[in-house]
């Protein structure tokens, strides 16, 4: 029988009721196979019972190994079949000696004992093969050309003579042209000293070539080896050759093909040994190369741990390490799944990371249990496995997840499934703006090949190591890496994953589903309920609905009387609730406007609202300016266009800085979320750079409310001194410096200074006194933009209306 692998799809025969399996007494199975596509897996044929899971014949392959079926029993022989070639595979078993062979183009590659005999009325499966019924015979033969003639030369003149055919009196031979192939005898190596070819040698003789940058020599001895009488190449010696590949750069135009893969990885590992710190278009050059590596070829276990190990090197020269943590988690995944390696168990362990692999008979799993018992940052991870479920971990672990039975059911219909653990001891790789929460544990992940895991009747257990010791008013979350979180870059997700039970060290975590699982800490201590949440979510919303109400009538009100727009305070004031009015209402809109997930939308709504947060503060502190001028300074000095000036300055300086912002970096503003918890999620449209935002809204804050502080001292005891020269009584008086203050307060926006106290034991409190006061703001309303956790990101807002200070006798410059 002729088979031919064209990777068309399968057929299947069943043997005809009326046809009788006699009881063979000897057995052999001849085919002639060619492989015309690279698989990691293949199946020739199987013959097996219907219904039944056992093959009682078969062959395939798979990793680059052969695989033979007989009776029930399984053989794996360590040798691979070329492409594009033919081969004859002969399965013979004899009843008399019970032996069976499989022999591979005349050499017997498996003999062994077998008791067992072939069933009769069973199922017969051909895979991706094309029969046919004219035998063809293969020929391979090697041919030396005279050294005047070129390959190209050669090749023709082989292929014509073979093309011509052969008769004698008593055989014809026709070999049809697309049967026929001819190879260069030659190698090809890739290496970060170029890529160089080398050609036919002799054995024990060396293959010179020039090298491909500088004016030596390359060598590589081609030796005989005296185990096989073959001739087999050395390594080659390039160490008089400069390097052609010094910088991740001159990968990416490298094509990663099967034959080139290891010595990508390999140069890769080369050229990380002298980074330090990975730009990001290095860091993706870097992972793309090794992404396709991972979808080329065959996955060795000496590619596979190189692969894990460059992996590693990235975790410590790069810093934007997060922004690429899908893309790691793929790489290692899928090193996972396409993997071939001997026996039922593979694992490797490298700085900071570890990979373990089981190939496991489903009707066999009675649960199973990984770990990592020690680990220190940096260091080689120590782990265990025991094919147990374990409801209580050793808590004296670093991290444990384990498997309960009936996870047998979401197994893969083959005669074997594959499942695979990742440790994770790098906290930098999952990095997840989720305000007072933070990861307090390294990683750990569980996965089943060709399977999805959900809705678990009976939970995994995972018991993970705190980073940090909990302390009694600390609470944690269970929580998963979501891929598709945070627009497809990742982020913690609580979904299916509840708290089993936590202490200062470990916490023990039921998840009804697998990926990768971590433990997040609450560093703000206290939690908010959800109760106080909602409260919180009210007052902020109803307040900036009002404070827009206030701030809209004010504006009317001035725009409508000219006689109270004449001095420079009303129309400081002017603009002052002008800037409020933008900060309100684009904050009210914000979490609606983020949700269309446009993307150039998005920024443009975080600039306009990041524009009028820095106005509405720049005109606070223009607000004290002028106050400091009108009772402190001097009086009936002129200063030339002093509202133009300060109208330039109001309204210019936070427009340079955001349009600086945008010049340098569009990304700097996008959707963001932010949550108390990672099961209630609020997109916003705001500032995404961490070191941007301190730099812009804190500091800036800081230096305005710092500065108005110290003109509320000035100012006020500049108006006590006012109120002392009149006669008063001292009621009055004080009641009078009462209502100074709170009008002074509220102008110059120093109840924004609480939302500095919103943390530790007393942060509800604060935010509620944040929140209200900045709420109640003077009679004309005031805004807020709420009440979160960690900053100013999502502050209350104010404004005022027109006042005039009692018992103070400010006068206008001219």
């Amino acid at each position: 029988m002729k088979l031919d692998f064209l990777g068309l799809g399968s057929c299947h025969w069943k043997l005809s009721k009326t046809f009788f399996m006699p009881s063979l007494e000897e057995l052999s199975v001849c085919v002639d196979l060619k492989r015309r596509i690279p698989t990691s897996e293949w199946t020739a044929f199987v013959y097996n019972k219907q219904g039944g899971h056992k093959i009682e014949l078969g062959l395939g392959g798979i990793g680059g190994n052969l695989r033979a079926w007989l009776f029930g029993s399984e053989w794996m022989i360590a040798h691979d079949l070329p492409l594009l070639s033919w081969h004859t595979i002969c399965l013979t078993w004899s009843n008399l000696n019970r032996n069976i062979q499989l022999i591979i183009n005349g050499t017997v590659y498996l003999n062994s004992k077998l008791q067992q005999t072939l069933g009769g009325s069973h199922k017969m499966t051909v895979i991706n093969f094309k029969l046919s019924s004219v035998p063809k015979y293969s020929c391979t033969f090697h041919v030396q050309a005279l050294p005047s003639a070129n390959v190209t030369e050669t090749e023709k003149i082989i292929f014509d003579l073979l093309t011509k055919g052969f008769a004698n009196s008593s055989i014809s031979i026709n070999v049809p042209a697309d049967e026929i192939i001819i190879l260069h005898i030659e190698e090809t190596t890739l290496s970060v000293y170029g890529q160089y070819v080398w050609s036919v040698t002799a054995a024990q003789d060396k293959c010179e070539m020039r090298c491909e940058k500088g004016k030596e020599i390359a060598v590589r001895l081609c030796k005989l080896d005296y185990s096989t009488d073959a001739a087999i190449w050395d390594s080659p010696d390039l160490s008089m050759c400069e390097k052609v590949k010094t910088d991740i750069s001159d990968l990416e135009n490298v094509t990663v093909t099967p034959n080139n893969s290891a010595e990508i990885v390999a140069i890769i590992e080369s050229l990380l040994q002298n980074q330090t710190d990975l730009s990001q278009s290095e860091l993706n050059t870097v992972l793309q190369k090794l992404s396709d590596v991972t979808n080329v070829g065959i996955m060795t276990t000496q590619l596979a741990d190189g692969v894990i190990s460059v992996v590693s090197d990235v975790f410590v020269c790069t810093s934007f390490l997060s922004e690429a943590t899908n893309e790691i988690l793929y790489i290692t995944e899928q090193v996972g799944n396409r993997v071939n390696f001997p026996g039922e168990y593979h694992n490797t362990t490298v700085p900071s990371l570890a990979l373990q692999l089981i190939n496991l008979e489903p009707q066999l799993f009675q649960g199973l249990t990984f770990g990592v018992s020690l680990f220190q940052p940096g260091l080689h991870p120590e782990i265990f496995l025991e094919q147990i479920f374990t409801e209580q971990s050793d808590r004296g672990t670093v991290a444990s997840i384990s498997f309960p039975v009936d996870l047998e059911t979401f197994f893969p219909e083959s005669s074997r499934s594959r499942v695979q653990f990742h440790f994770y001891g790098i906290e930098n790789l999952f990095q997840d703006q989720l305000g007072s929460l933070t990861l307090n544990s390294y990683v750990v992940s569980a996965s089943v090949s060709n399977a999805s895991v959900i809705d678990l009747k009976n939970p995994v257990v995972i018991t993970l190591l705190h980073l940090q010791p909990k302390q009694d008013d600390e609470t944690v979350q269970c929580v998963y890496w979501n891929l598709e979180r945070n627009h497809g870059k990742g982020g913690w997700d609580g979904t299916g994953c509840q708290v089993n039970y936590s202490n200062a060290t470990h916490t023990s975590c039921h998840c009804f589903h697998l990926t990768h699982f971590g433990v997040l800490l609450d560093i703000a201590k206290t939690p908010i309920n959800d109760k106080d949440g909602m409260i919180l979510t009210v007052i902020t919303y109803l307040g900036c609905g009002l404070s827009s109400v206030f701030l809209g009538i004010t504006l009317l009100t001035y725009t409508a009387f000219e006689k109270l727009r004449r001095d420079y305070p009303s129309k400081i004031l002017i603009n002052l609730s002008g800037a409020l009015m933008g900060l309100n209402m684009f904050f009210l809109l914000n979490s609606w406007l983020a949700s269309f997930n446009n993307e150039g939308f998005c920024i443009a709504v975080a600039a306009i609202l990041h524009y009028f947060f820095l106005a509405s503060f720049t005109w606070m502190g223009l607000e004290a300016i002028n106050m400091y001028l009108a009772f402190v300074k001097v009086f009936n000095v002129y200063v030339p266009s002093y509202i133009l000036k300060f109208c330039a300055f109001g309204w210019g300086f936070p427009l340079m800085i955001v349009s600086v912002l945008l010049a340098v970096d569009k990304n700097y503003y996008g959707n963001t979320q932010s949550s108390l918890s990672v099961e209630e999620v609020s997109h916003f449209c705001w500032l995404q750079n961490d070191v941007v935002f301190y730099v812009t809204v804190v500091a800036f804050v800081v230096l305005i409310l710092l500065c108005n502080l110290s003109m509320f001292g000035v100012v006020l005891v500049q108006i006590r001194g006012m109120q002392l020269s009149k006669a008063a009584g001292w009621c009055s008086r004080t009641l009078h410096e009462i209502r100074v203050v709170a009008s002074l307060t509220f102008l110059l926006g120093l109840t924004w200074m609480l939302a500095f106290f919103t943390w530790g034991p007393m942060r509800v409190p604060f935010f509620y006194a944040f929140s209200i006061l900045n709420t109640l703001q003077d009679w004309s309303g005031s805004g807020t933009l709420g009440g979160k956790a960690k900053s100013l990101k999502q502050s209350p807002s104010e404004t005022t209306s027109e006042r005039k200070i009692s018992g103070s006798s400010q006068k206008n410059y001219n």
